[in-house]
Order: C-alpha cells, then sequence, then structure tokens
C-alpha cells in the first residue's frame, strides 16, 4: 500500500471513528429521552402500569412493631409523687396491610379514589413473648377523664369504680381494646381497629401531570383539615409516603401526610444508600418537623394547650386532642427531639437516633418507596389535681410514655431482582452501549487522524528531501 493509500485509509477511519463519536453522543439525550418515556408511563396510576401493580398489590409485608412501657414503681408514683420508672419489653409484632385497596374508582379529572382497610394478624415467630403477657401501664380511662372533664367531675368517676392511676393489662387488651369498668366501654390504644377502614382517599393518577402522580387531592371528601384551624397545618400536602413522582432532585424535599398523626409533614434527603443492589435516596424526617414553634414557627398552629407546652416552648409533641378527641399526645419513641423536660419526668428511656427516628428509601428515578421505617411513640397526659384525690401526691405534668410502634416494610429479593432486571440492568446495558461507541469513536478518530498525520509528514519528506 502506497503512502498516499495508506493515508486515504486513515482519513476515512478518521471520520468512521468521528461518525461513530458522534453517534454515541446522539444516543446519549436519545437514550435519556427514551428512559423518561418509559418511566413516566410506567408511573402512572392506570391500569397495566408497573406503579398501578404495585400500588393494587399487597405482596410487600408491612408489619407494625409495638414496644409497651412496664411500670417498675407504681405505689410509689401514686403515693409520694415518684418519677415513673419505665422498662421497655417488645417487639411483639403484628403484620398489617394485607387487605388490598376497595372501591377503587376513576375519576374524570385524573384522580382515582379507594378505601384502605386495616387489619393487623399477630405473629408470634416476630414477637418477644404472647399477646397474652401483662403490663403495669397508666390507666387509660383515668387519664382521659383528667385531660377531658372537670376534675371534680373526673373526682367522682374515679372513685365510684375504684380506679388507680396504673392497671395492669395484656398486650391485646393494651393495643386493640378491653371493657373499661369505670367507663363501662371498650377502650385501647388502636381501639377499633380490624374491620375498619381509613380514607376514603383521592390521590392525583399523573396522567396529565407526572409531578403530581400519586399526590393526595383529597381525604374523607375534603381538601383540607379542619383540626388545627390554621391554613397551614390544615393543609393535607404531599403522597401517602408509599410512592413520590419519578426523577427526584436530592435537594427537593418529599411531602407527605399521615392520617396516623393527622397532618402532614416532610423528610429531606440524607445520603444515597444501598438495597439489595439498587442506589436509593435516603430521606429523613427533620428534627426542625417537631421542634417547638420559637425554633420553627410553622409548628405555632399545632400548639394547643399553653400550659403543658410552657407557652409553646416545647419540642418533640404534638397534641392529637383536636384530631382524636382524646387527650394522646404524639412523639418519637423516647422523645427523640423532645425537651429534656419530657426525657427526664420518667426514668428508663434512652433516645437513639437509629433506632427512634424516622426514614424512608426511595428509588430516585421510579419514586417508588422500596423501604420505610415509620416511628411514633403514644402518650397520654397526667398531673396534679387538687380535686382528684389519686392525683393528690403528683408534682408535676407527666407525659407518660404508653408504648411506641415502628410500621416497617422492605422490598423481598424476588422484587429486587425484577427491579434490577427490569429498569437497572437495562439503563446499564443503554448507558455502556453509549459510552462505548463513544469512546471506540473517540479511539479510532484519535489513532487514524495521528496515524494521516505522520503519513503526511512522511510524504513531504520524500518529496523534499533536502528540507530540513
Amino acid at each position: 500500500m502506497t503512502c498516499c493509500d495508506q493515508k486515504c485509509a486513515l482519513i476515512t477511519g478518521a471520520v468512521l471513528g468521528a461518525l461513530i463519536a458522534v453517534l454515541g453522543g446522539i444516543l446519549i439525550p436519545v437514550g435519556n429521552m427514551f428512559i423518561e418515556n418509559t418511566v413516566n408511563k410506567e408511573t402512572v396510576l392506570e391500569n397495566g402500569t408497573l406503579a398501578f401493580d404495585t400500588w393494587t398489590s399487597v405482596d410487600t409485608a408491612i408489619y407494625r412493631q409495638f414496644w409497651l412501657f412496664d411500670v417498675q414503681n407504681p405505689d410509689e408514683v401514686v403515693s409520694q409523687g415518684a418519677k415513673p420508672a419505665l422498662v421497655q419489653k417488645g417487639p411483639y409484632t403484628y403484620r398489617t396491610r394485607f387487605l388490598p385497596k376497595t372501591n377503587i374508582t376513576f375519576n374524570d379529572n385524573f384522580t382515582v379514589s379507594f378505601v384502605l382497610p386495616a387489619g393487623a394478624i399477630f405473629e408470634p415467630g416476630m414477637s418477644v413473648g404472647t399477646e397474652e403477657d401483662i403490663f403495669t401501664s397508666l390507666n387509660l380511662a383515668v387519664a382521659g377523664v383528667y385531660g377531658l372533664l372537670d376534675h371534680k367531675l373526673a373526682n367522682l368517676f374515679i372513685q365510684n369504680s375504684n380506679a388507680n392511676l396504673f392497671q395492669n393489662r395484656t398486650v391485646k387488651e393494651l393495643l386493640w381494646g378491653y371493657r373499661d369498668p369505670m367507663l363501662n366501654s371498650m377502650i385501647g390504644v388502636f381501639y377499633p381497629y380490624n374491620d375498619t377502614t381509613d380514607g376514603p382517599y383521592t390521590v392525583f393518577t399523573g396522567k396529565d401531570d407526572i409531578k403530581k402522580v400519586a399526590t393526595i387531592e383529597r381525604w374523607q371528601g375534603e381538601t383540607s383539615l379542619s383540626y388545627w384551624n390554621d391554613p397551614y397545618c390544615d393543609k393535607i400536602n404531599g403522597t401517602d409516603g408509599s410512592s413520590f413522582h419519578p426523577f427526584l432532585d436530592k435537594k427537593e424535599p418529599l411531602y407527605f401526610f399521615s392520617s396516623d398523626i393527622c397532618r402532614s409533614i416532610s423528610a429531606e434527603y440524607e445520603r444515597t444508600v444501598d438495597l439489595k443492589g439498587i442506589d436509593v435516596y435516603r430521606y429523613m424526617l427533620p428534627a426542625e418537623a417537631l421542634a417547638s414553634p420559637v425554633v420553627n414557627p410553622d409548628n405555632q398552629c399545632y400548639c394547643k394547650d399553653t400550659v403543658l407546652t410552657k407557652n409553646c416552648t416545647m419540642a418533640g409533641l404534638l397534641d392529637m386532642t383536636p384530631c382524636r378527641g382524646t387527650p394522646v399526645f404524639i412523639s418519637l419513641p423516647h422523645f427523640l427531639y423532645g425537651s429534656n423536660d419530657l426525657v427526664q419526668a420518667v426514668t428508663g428511656l434512652n433516645p437513639n437516633f437509629d433506632e427512634h427516628s424516622i426514614f424512608m428509601d426511595v428509588e430516585p428515578i421510579t419514586g417508588f418507596t422500596l423501604r420505610f421505617a415509620k416511628r411514633l411513640q403514644l402518650n397520654m397526659l397526667y398531673g396534679p389535681s387538687a380535686d382528684i384525690v389519686l392525683l393528690n401526691k403528683i408534682k408535676d405534668y407527666t407525659v407518660f410514655p404508653i408504648l411506641w410502634v415502628n410500621e416497617t416494610a422492605v422490598l423481598d429479593d424476588e422484587t429486587a431482582d425484577l427491579f434490577k432486571k427490569e429498569l437497572i440492568s437495562r439503563m446499564d446495558l443503554l448507558e455502556g452501549f453509549q459510552i462505548g461507541l463513544l469512546t471506540v469513536g473517540l479511539i479510532i478518530f484519535v489513532s487514524c487522524t495521528i496515524g494521516a498525520l505522520l503519513v503526511c509528514r512522511k510524504l513531504e519528506k520524500n518529496t523534499y528531501p533536502f528540507v530540513k
């Protein structure tokens, strides 16, 4: 092959390499557009999509783990006003959300309505004991009348039934209900629960705007709440937390509404973690969510009891009385992020970020929540009273922890493998093909260009041998 032939071949190779590299570069936005369109299509809540199949499925097990607090010194608390000494025991585990959504109805305004049935099945193999284990806990009825009734009237109820501040109850009774002798009615922390429903919910399908997918439009037929008498606190904002819109931005907080706490709340990106070979964004509930109005003025409308909260300066407590009609207070377990007064009012608590914080692991491309841990503590109040004889020795208000719950779920290995095969592997293959074309094209282009330059230099020397 002559030098001219070599030069032509190398120039042709350089052009071909450039074309291959350009093709690889063109495929990057084209491939990204294809992925985006496919994901957007599959995350719409309509029959036949991956999101709808996941949304209606009950294959992923959701558990509620309960840790109950046992009072070690009930007599000393009543007779001497001592601090309650608590020992927690758990978990007592129940499978929940095993019943599929009902009354699924698609509406004309790109929304779908449904009702969420409630049920709980005890899981002995995942529990430290049986439902018949007995705990010494706060008397729910006494705490209830203390917070709701005139104290002279409450004292009559208490003395006529010979009730005490603390009572012995089984796990099953405390959680799901028992007939209280003072009130002569059923009472329990979660009574009633089985055979009840949550909702109806109405959420956007995302058909008209994928950014709105799964966002709640209405709950119980209303677009806002009526508990807090404030537009901000009464706003129903976000999804139910099981999924969000696709292609998440780390800087964007995720909003979700929880009927358990009667409010909307937000979570913030903390870090990226590996979940069974899938990169997920971990979102955490920030301390500001339950901060006092002094620190976070947005929480002012949640402060209803200025005495208990010391003029709204107390952190870590949400008064559920306006929502539940009973004096129940929600916090994070062991009063994590709460004021020192809450933790120091009893003994035996040890707030721990890893064990007691709330988090969600969300796959950022699809917006699906693949793992979560929703941890909440239920508390009731008792305190000093001149009119309730039983409380004459009590020195100060005590927000008493009855139990805390961890509602948790994680995708199983089979679903994780399917997710990686159908989405991650295909994206990796496409990305590898794009980068491969770009890399090979550039290598050919550079190699042939250098070769052509060397051949040209050789031709110049042969043509002008005396030219240096």
